[in-house]
């Protein structure tokens, strides 16, 4: 009996853990703006999500697929990404940019933010300095730490990773950055205000800014670039019916299914880029789907 209780309590920490985790490459959504459309990882500063401040998403530009997300230049938008206000554990965000020419964007990373997980907003806690690209429209292709001033370039009218490690089992949790693959601070900064990862805010600075999202993965561990460009998928329709899509740029190797007790209820290996999934027989409930690529394995939530 004791035994059992461990193993229940281990495989429901598991599951907050994998809950956190979260890939994006905005497929799955309606075109316009974000609204409703997926509440656990997308909300707005004010915590109540409406059509000046949401992300959009828009088919103008993607890196894969058709659509991407889009952070535009009205002054108003104030986009959240949320990452479930985490206090322990090593935590990798990468997620692909597009900037046009001569213009701009901004953000910073969050602490502590309200209803997490429903499209919640900030609480004025910042955790880093503002972060620009092109600040000011006077530094086309420079991205730029304000607090620190360092910099590093940064293509223009081309995609290119932002990757942010957060170490949060730190006496102080640090986090550092890397623009294009190229480190920007070679000492990981202290957290400013608390000890909590809730976010990251994507601000319309000003009307030069204009941000393109895609592929977005966040995922525990410190992972290096290798890691991500083996391992990022998305999967749709999340929830889904009966067939779960998952796209990907490499051959799927194997994917393995939990229910919520860990145990195994699907093993396929697909061998074959971007498969689907027969998930017709599995009962309504929330599933863990861990896909492997390149020998490289992330998992994320599905609900059924």
């Amino acid at each position: 009996m004791k035994k059992i209780y461990i193993l229940a309590i281990a495989a429901f920490a598991f599951t907050l853990n994998m809950n956190a985790q979260f890939t994006d490459d905005a497929e799955s959504y309606d075109l316009g703006d974000m609204g409703s459309q997926n509440l656990d990882v997308w909300g707005v500063w004010s915590g109540s999500p409406n059509p000046a401040e949401d992300i959009d998403i828009v088919n103008d530009f993607a890196l894969s697929g058709s659509q991407s997300l889009y952070v535009d230049d009205s002054g108003a938008m104030d986009v959240m990404m949320l990452t479930q206000n985490l206090d322990a554990g090593q935590w990798t965000l990468q997620f692909q940019a597009y900037i046009p020419a001569g213009r701009g964007a901004y953000f910073n990373i969050q602490g502590e933010t309200e209803n997490e997980g429903a499209g919640g907003g900030g609480g004025g806690v910042f955790n880093s300095s503002n972060l620009y690209f092109n600040q000011g429209a006077t530094n086309a292709g420079v991205f730029l730490d304000e607090f620190t001033g360092e910099t590093e370039e940064y293509p223009e009218d081309a995609w290119f990773p932002v990757t942010i490690v957060f170490d949060l089992d730190a006496s102080t949790p640090t986090w550092h950055i890397s623009i294009n693959g190229n480190t920007v601070n070679d000492d990981p900064q202290e957290f400013a205000a608390d000890a909590i990862l809730g976010g990251i805010d994507f601000f319309s600075i000003d009307a030069n800014n204009e941000l393109y999202i895609d592929d977005v993965i966040f995922a525990e561990g410190s992972l290096g670039a290798d890691d991500f460009n083996a391992a990022v998928f998305s999967v749709y329709p999340n929830p889904v019916v009966n067939t779960l899509n998952i796209q990907t740029a490499d051959a799927v190797q194997n994917v393995t299914v939990y229910d919520v007790l860990g145990k195994v209820v699907m093993n396929v290996n697909p061998g074959v880029v971007s498969p689907s999934l027969d998930m017709s027989s599995l009962n309504a409930g929330v599933y863990l789907v861990n896909v492997t690529i390149n020998g490289t394995s992330k998992s994320v939530k599905v609900i059924k």
